[in-house]
């Protein structure tokens, strides 16, 4: 399908019109362009009119008209062209395009002593008609030759824009594109931060308890080791990583095509490689769900002189939930909690909060809390707010990727700063409160 005609194309096509007007005395000239390029010879092709003179012009009720190549041509309109059986022999090669050297137009193209229709074709391929008709005297043989080269000069500007808007087109969906693997790297180097957070600290810890002499030192040593040094490939990767807009220089047109339909899906959503992606949901308990992450934060908050308090409610009704995406909700809040309160800070943990049909798990913490101005923004991809001035590092996706899968879930997140738990909090420790709703299974 032909890109649309672009405002410079129509500038061209009116300019030659004019010249056809004012030079060459005709009372009614037509730029039609096909929907479709046609190869030559070919079926049926819809022509659509780009330009008019004059513009009051009566015009097919249809604003699209159908011809048959190479038996017939359908305009539709007796006002536009006689009202007979019209002819019109496209070239079947470049060999056949009518040479404007010759001083005479083929027969098949001069309809009669005062009507001329021609098509716009380049290499073969007719991207539309050029109609141009005078009614009080016929076309002489310059004026013939003259009018071929305007209609070699729009089928020619016709190709050339064609190749601009491609371009355009191909460079918009490589955007799209590029985005879409921005996110699936985004989403994925942030999934893998928190595991290897855990990995260190629980090879800390291995080493601390170990005594010297232990063979297994050298093991523990080794864990500690390796996971820095992934820590630290991790944040040059980062930083490394320029998601810079696709050069144009770098798209290159394939020789032998004029124009490609390439269509982008604006409406289809990228895979995100979130965790869960393709599980069903499932009735599960929130105590037991965080009971492995709770192993992992106490030993994180040991190493950061961090108080982390735990409140589980064992018989609570179960949730429908996906287990692994619940667990990544949970690991990316309570790892915020973690981070982000200071030293010598309190954690509470709460699991089987209730309202409505909903259970709940609530998370606060004695950190510094989160600006009125920050808390609209939460949850937008790569939005730290204040955060983002500090030297703590962060991607700004941990709850983004947790609001969408919650969401997923059919639950929902709510965020409170000042904390709600006034045991924790104090006026230079306002901290926050995360609580986590999904939905109970319906006994």
């Amino acid at each position: 399908m032909l890109m649309s005609a672009s405002s410079d194309f129509l500038a061209l096509c009116r300019e030659q019109i004019a010249l056809l007007a004012q030079g060459l005395g005709a009372t009614l000239s037509i730029v039609y362009l096909t929907q479709e390029l046609v190869e030559t010879p070919s079926g049926e092709a819809k022509l659509i009119p780009v330009m008019i003179y004059p513009e009051t012009a009566l015009l097919p009720q249809a604003e699209e008209s159908t011809i048959t190549l190479p038996k017939q041509l359908q305009v539709g309109n007796t006002n536009v062209l006689p009202n007979h059986q019209q002819k019109l022999l496209t070239p079947g090669s470049k060999a056949e395009i009518p040479d404007t050297s010759q001083p005479h137009l083929q027969e098949e193209y001069l309809l009669s002593g005062n009507e001329i229709v021609l098509p716009l074709v380049y290499e073969g391929v007719m991207m539309g008609l050029l109609v141009t008709a005078r009614k009080d005297r016929e076309w002489n043989e310059h004026e013939q030759s003259q009018i071929q080269h305007i209609a070699q000069t729009l089928a020619i500007a016709c190709i050339l824009d064609q190749r601009r808007a491609w371009l355009q087109h191909q460079l918009h969906e490589q955007q799209i594109l590029q985005e879409k693997q921005q996110d699936l790297l985004d989403n994925l180097l942030h999934q893998f931060r928190n595991p290897l957070t855990a990995l260190r600290t629980f090879g800390k810890l291995l080493l601390k308890r170990l005594r010297p002499g232990d063979t297994n030192r050298d093991v523990a040593s080794s864990i500690v080791r390796e996971s820095d040094r992934l820590q630290e490939l991790l944040q040059q990767f980062e930083q490394v990583i320029d998601f810079t807009e696709p050069d144009l220089t770098a798209i290159h047109l394939p020789e032998n095509e004029v124009c490609v339909e390439a269509t982008v899906q604006k409406d289809a959503k990228p895979p995100l490689l979130l965790p869960g992606t393709g599980d069903k949901a499932v009735d599960c308990s929130l105590a037991d769900i965080l009971e492995p992450l709770l192993i992992s934060a106490k030993a994180i908050a040991q190493e950061r002189n961090l108080k982390l308090i735990t409140e589980l409610k064992q018989n609570s009704p179960l949730v429908r939930a996906n287990i692994k995406a619940l667990r990544e909700v949970l690991n990316n809040i309570i790892d915020n909690a973690l981070k982000y309160t200071p030293n010598g800070g309190k954690i509470l943990i709460q699991a089987g909060e209730q309202k409505a049909n909903f259970q709940g798990i609530v998370i606060s913490d004695n950190g510094p809390g989160i600006p009125t101005e920050d808390l609209k923004h939460l949850g937008e991809r790569h939005y730290r707010g204040v955060q983002a001035q500090t030297e703590i590092p962060g991607t700004g996706l941990g709850l983004a990727i947790a609001k969408q899968l919650i969401e997923q879930m059919q639950g929902e997140i709510e965020v409170f700063s000042p904390a709600i738990n006034s045991k924790l909090t104090s006026p230079n420790r306002p901290g926050t409160t995360f609580i986590i709703w999904l939905p109970e299974v319906e006994s």
